[in-house]
């Protein structure tokens, strides 16, 4: 009896959790959430290399690095502040918005904060950061006063379905990119080229190809965890390879290129397990320092322009998360979008009070969510995994690109598969869904898409004479992206360098 009584008590927290993330209801388990956030985590944990290797190597105007140390200083603390926002984030984002999505500093914004803003003359780190934590309070704002979310309501569903699609082609080409499977020319009028010189070549790119063949015949037997066997097999591969022949880094010590070597993370055995934390960097920010340094009007336009970015970045990413998973309702809205655009938007003013960049919401979520992952409890799991990334960062770095790109383009095949929903015999919803499919993988910018789209859509409408069905919203969002677009030209005419 007493036995019985124990395991009823037991198991009322798990019903508790059920009852809370709606895992039951959304078709889920607790394997499945398990499996989801750890492959969410391995397909975006190379931010822990990589945000050091943008950030943590460059100096502001003034010559010094992030924490007013060596570049190797800046670059273990940014690893580590890296991961613990991440990760607290993501727990956040599970936790108040029960939603299978990750957060991470963004790629892209963290490149434009380095080398757009820090670098500018009298800039230092901290009023760079601060700008970017100006951003995210901002963001908060127009969540709260309810304007982000109506922004999004205000989308047509055939670009809200273009925006899942293309970003199915974005982490794709990205996913054939990290993994060396396409590269740049290095002459020519080709910019890409399959492998090098137009040729497959070198061991990294065999681990690519035998774990895009795991996946996808895993895939085709609806084996449970195919993404996560496919980036374990690809890794122990790797593993095994750069034991027997030294592969070596794409880029040798001396800085010779390697153009057969593994794209950034060399994957070996590391000589230790464990790193002590260093949160030196939480907290150097100025607020209001940028202003003093360039001027109000220059400020107020790298504001902006990083609002726009992650403000529709995000909006994006949530929708290709939730098609991919099945989550959107009749008009397309994911569940709790206001929550979602409320974690996400703190989780931007987070990434600069910790001198890490702004951190958005990340693509490769939908990974975890083909693995299975419907509730904040992968977002939970995928959170815990970067705590502890933060001091097992050493075990992050033998993942290389090369395993788990395969996860990505896969990923990219079944969100896909939402093309068919668009009408492509109506031009008038066309013509933007394609050019929004499109322009992201070409130009590399989830952001761009959505731009191009919007002002096409707007412009379209208004061609044949049909304003009215344009909702206020779309007007005004489509004119904020012709001004993101020009803004070299606006900054021109405001007599801003």
């Amino acid at each position: 009896m007493s036995s019985q009584t124990d395991l009823g008590t037991a198991a009322a927290p798990l019903r508790g959790l059920d009852s809370y993330f709606k895992m039951t209801r959304r078709g889920s388990s607790w394997g499945r959430e398990l499996r989801g956030g750890v492959v969410t985590f391995f397909t975006m944990a190379y931010i822990v290399v990589l945000n050091p290797l943008i950030i943590g190597t460059q100096a502001d105007s003034t010559g010094a690095f992030l924490g007013g140390g060596s570049v190797e200083s800046a670059q273990a603390k940014v690893a580590v502040a890296t991961a613990v926002v991440a990760g607290v984030m993501t727990i956040l984002m599970g936790v108040v918005a029960n939603y299978p999505l990750a957060l991470a500093a963004g790629l892209g914004l963290n490149v434009f904060v380095t080398f757009g803003i820090a670098k500018l003359p009298g800039m230092t780190w901290e009023d760079a950061m601060g700008l970017v934590v100006l951003e995210g309070l901002i963001l908060v704002v127009l969540v709260l006063t309810g304007f982000r979310t109506a922004v999004f309501h205000a989308v047509p569903p055939s670009l809200r379905i273009a925006i899942s699609v293309g970003i199915g082609l974005f982490i794709t080409i990205i996913g054939f990119v990290d993994s060396g499977f396409v590269r740049r020319t290095a002459v020519g009028p080709v910019p890409v080229e399959l492998g090098v010189g137009g040729a497959l070549q070198g061991w990294p790119t065999i681990v690519f190809l035998v774990g895009l063949v795991v996946i996808s015949a895993l895939l085709v037997r609806a084996v449970r965890g195919a993404l996560l066997i496919g980036i374990l097999v690809s890794t122990v591969l790797a593993i095994v390879i750069e034991a027997v022949f030294h592969v070596g880094p794409s880029v040798t010590a001396s800085g010779d290129p390697n153009p057969t070597g593994w794209g950034l993370n060399v994957p070996t055995l590391p000589d230790q397990i464990l790193a002590t934390p260093d949160l030196d960097l939480l907290g150097r920010f100025s607020l209001l320092g940028s202003f003093q340094a360039i001027g109000i009007a220059a400020a107020v336009l790298l504001v902006f322009t990083l609002i726009v970015a992650d403000f529709f970045d995000t909006m994006g990413t949530m929708v290709a998360v939730g098609a991919e998973g099945a989550l959107l309702d009749a008009d397309g809205v994911p569940p709790n979008a206001d929550r979602i655009l409320l974690v996400d938007s703190l989780a931007a003013a987070a990434g600069g009070a910790a001198s890490v960049s702004s951190n958005t919401a990340y693509i490769e979520s939908t990974a975890g969510v083909a693995e299975g992952a419907r509730t904040g409890i992968a977002s939970i799991v995928t959170g815990v995994l970067f705590l502890v990334a933060a001091v097992f960062a050493p075990l992050v770095r033998i993942v290389p690109y090369e395993a788990a790109a395969p996860a990505l383009v896969v990923v990219g095949f079944v969100m896909m598969l939402q093309v068919r929903s668009i009408d492509w015999d109506d031009g008038e919803a066309a013509i933007p869904a394609f050019l929004t499919i499109v322009v992201m993988p070409f130009t590399y910018s989830i952001t761009a898409g959505i731009g191009a789209g919007f002002v096409m859509y707007a412009v379209l409408k208004a061609v044949r004479g049909r304003w009215s069905e344009v909702h206020p919203l779309m007007w005004f969002s489509a004119g904020l992206f012709v001004v993101y677009f020009a803004i070299d030209p606006v900054k021109a005419l405001l007599g801003v360098s």
